[in-house]
């Protein structure tokens, strides 16, 4: 079998990849869950942690730059790897696993870099990007093989289901986590007051929960999913030259596969550019916007109780736009269904800019959860559509290593943002972050107006993929 598939004759027929049931679906993304309940955790409160250790508003993006470099340099390297990979545990699943493990230690230290500080008399907060950077460097390591699980074992006609239930879980997973600061403070009393210095005590049980709930959501996939084997990747194999193309396994292949990127994933990374640029910005000054424009609080001041209330608050509204996300990625199937996957994901792009507009008009802190509707729908679509749009375009043997590709149009903004922004807030607006968030919302209506641009269908994209599906399935019963 395995020679007769590089040959140009007696080629056995291609077998449609099977539909998976829709409990497959969510074990295959119940580890996401947990990965995300750690990212919901670092977005809600590495800027808190890093003001608490004693980072000023003009530097926090740049301690930020440590997720988007590791991303940039660890996830096409696992992607490459992973679809040369194949052992006892399968393909994806070793790397999903050693990227839990690390990322729990990374959740465990970085709040407690003060203490640490006392083993090993470094600076804190090089401590804290150091364990911040563990933290990143593992959250890619597991994350780039989850999305590329389901690129391998879903057939390309429910691949919005598969990203719409894999968006479904990753929202429960940052409510909790963006939620359990503030639980452990009004449900079970633990202190959110920051000695100097230090991190309040609300945050590091909150990081201590999250590292076991990643451990055991990601054992749980481990142990409920079988990968195909390689024999089986042969028979679904889009088409022979794709099958040749995976020959190379050098570590050049990764240059040689972006140059060959196809035309679609080409324009959906101007998309993902601008769309994460707008949530970069979202997630590194949305507690500082909030302490200054919303409670009045003078740039400098980081260690007082009002700025860790409002560090609380961020972390519930971040809550709130994950749990508005979560809904709406129930209504993403039938929305795309009635329309296009790109006219559901740019409607979604301009609500989630309106969201971040209107955080600057709205006065009253305990009305910004409207804001977070906006953001919500944004958020789903982003964790969703852009990759269902993309999978269809990917040969099924390299899925690996153009999702970690494509990863760059995620990372490459953040670092602009990252480098940029600190310089931006300070120069342009004396440290009052409030319209670095609605610069966030020009970018988000960039995005849109790329989304249209894509080559799909604006309306009827749904009866355009059966229409596919049915003279596939035709042609390998003939």
């Amino acid at each position: 079998m395995s020679d007769s598939i590089h040959t140009t004759s007696n080629k056995p027929k291609k077998l449609p990849k099977p539909e998976l049931s829709i409990s497959t679906i969510i074990n295959m993304s119940m580890g996401f869950m947990g990965i995300q309940m750690a990212f919901g955790l670092q977005n809600g409160n590495a800027s808190r942690i890093l003001a608490n250790f004693g980072a000023d508003v003009g530097q926090l993006s740049w301690f930020w730059l440590v997720a988007p470099i590791t991303g940039l340099l660890v996830q096409p390297l696992i992607g490459h790897f992973g679809d040369h990979t194949w052992t006892w545990l399968g393909r994806r699943k070793p790397y999903i696993l050693v990227g839990a493990i690390l990322c729990a230690i990374g959740l465990i230290f970085l709040p407690n870099a003060a203490s640490v500080t006392h083993f090993f008399g470094a600076s804190v907060l090089l401590l804290a990007v150091v364990f911040l950077a563990l933290m990143d460097a593992s959250v890619n390591v597991a994350m780039e093989p989850f999305r590329a699980l389901v690129g391998d074992m879903l057939p390309k006609t429910q691949g919005t289901i598969g990203f719409s239930v894999q968006t479904i879980l990753i929202c429960i997973g940052a409510v909790i986590g963006s939620f359990l600061p503030w639980a452990m403070t009004n449900w079970f009393g633990v202190s959110n007051v920051a000695p100097e210095g230090f991190v309040a005590d609300n945050v590091i049980w909150s990081f201590y929960v999250g590292a076991a709930v990643l451990l055991l959501t990601i054992i749980y996939t481990i142990v409920t999913i079988k990968e195909y084997s390689p024999k089986e990747f042969e028979l679904y194999a889009d088409d022979d030259k794709e099958v040749e193309s995976i020959e190379n396994k050098n570590l050049s292949a990764i240059w040689d596969d972006f140059k060959a990127m196809p035309n679609r994933m080409k324009k959906l990374g101007a998309v993902q550019f601008f769309s994460w640029f707008a949530l970069f910005t979202m997630w590194v000054y949305t507690t500082s916007a909030l302490a200054t424009h919303h409670y009045g609080l003078l740039p400098s001041d980081t260690n007082s109780e009002t700025f860790n209330i409002a560090g609380d608050w961020v972390g519930i509204l971040f809550a709130i736009y994950n749990f508005v996300a979560l809904g709406w990625a129930f209504v993403i199937p039938a929305f795309v269904k009635a329309t296009s996957r790109k006219f559901v994901h740019a409607f979604s792009l301009v609500m989630g800019a309106l969201g971040l507009f209107s955080m600057y008009f709205i006065a009253n802190p305990d009305l910004l959860w409207i804001s977070m509707i906006g953001i919500g729908i944004a958020w789903a679509s982003i964790l969703a559509l852009p990759y269902a749009l993309l999978i269809d375009k990917l040969p099924l043997k390299k899925m690996g290593v153009y999702m970690g590709i494509f990863n760059f149009f995620i990372v490459i903004p953040q670092i602009i943002n990252g480098i940029a922004g600190g310089p931006v807030v300070k120069s342009f607006f004396d440290d009052y972050a409030i319209l670095y968030l609605c610069l966030g919302g020009v970018f988000f209506i960039i995005a849109a107006y790329f989304t249209i641009r894509v080559d799909e269908p604006l309306f009827g994209e749904y009866e355009y993929l059966q229409a596919q599906k049915e003279e596939a399935d035709k042609s390998i019963m003939g």
